[in-house]
């Protein structure tokens, strides 16, 4: 039976618990997840903290453990922001391609460069993620976190486009999927310029303020009653194509541990 009719099934809470991605909370309540992927930078992830003060917010990082290995004082900044650190692999693989002992190095390699600021959270690099990936993540004792609200702001130029997408899709219990860095853009269309982000996010703040509280992903599950989905993402074969090109096509399990 596919795991996608199993995660419907009413007696499959558990296994939606363990199996599914959370993607959202059910609740009334006027609160949503911010979540940021591929920093930590030290330009850009400053700028966005700095935002957030002030308005008030807090927001869950999915951090690459590379860049925050490079950039310690961020991920500082970060934790004394009261903001929440969580998994976005080691150097930015797809879960989806990598082998199963690339797959368990990377989430080594990235606790190594967290401890002891990481949570047991995980956000898929490009969203990708199969069965076998996801049973390593339910093995290792990670929370696999999607979303229900993205602009495309790793792409999206156009700042009010932005602000308009956040200020639709911004509901009670959604978590929203940003970027305060781009890591190695590896596809043609990323835009690592965060400019129009930060501008597009400070509008939608301004415009929910005193209407939306924004949490960590910890305490938006302290909200309401989570919402697990099936999450079965593949690569196209013109993303495998780009990848492999880009990134030279390393050997499964080759990854560069810290030191």
């Amino acid at each position: 039976m596919r795991l996608r009719r199993i995660l419907r099934r009413p007696w499959a809470a558990a296994a939606a618990r363990v199996m599914g991605t959370l993607t959202s909370v059910e609740t009334r309540a006027p609160v949503a997840a911010l979540t940021f992927d591929d920093g930590p930078h030290p330009e850009s992830t400053p700028k966005f903290l700095d935002l957030l003060r002030d308005y008030n917010a807090r927001a869950t990082f999915f951090m690459v453990g590379e860049a925050a290995r490079r950039y310690p004082e961020v991920v500082g900044e970060v934790v004394r922001g009261g903001h929440t650190i969580g998994c976005h692999s080691w150097d930015h693989p797809s879960f989806a391609l990598a082998s199963r002992e690339e797959r368990r190095a990377q989430l080594r390699s990235w606790e190594m460069a967290l401890r002891p600021h990481g949570a047991r959270l995980f956000r898929p690099p490009y969203g990708q993620l199969g069965l076998g990936a996801r049973l390593d993540l339910m093995r290792a004792g990670y929370t696999v976190v999607g979303w229900s609200a993205d602009v495309g702001d790793w792409r999206e130029r156009d700042a009010a486009k932005m602000t308009a997408g956040l200020l639709e899709k911004i509901v009670p219990g959604c978590i929203v999927v940003l970027h305060d860095a781009i890591y190695r853009p590896l596809l043609a269309e990323s835009l690592p310029d965060r400019t129009p982000l930060l501008q597009a996010l400070e509008e939608a703040l301004k415009r929910l303020a005193g209407r939306f509280s924004f949490v960590t992903v910890p305490e938006l599950l302290r909200a309401g009653r989570p919402r697990w989905e099936y999450w079965d993402r593949r690569p196209t074969r013109a993303f495998m194509e780009t990848y492999r090109l880009r990134t030279g096509a390393r050997p499964p399990g080759r990854v560069p541990l810290p030191r």
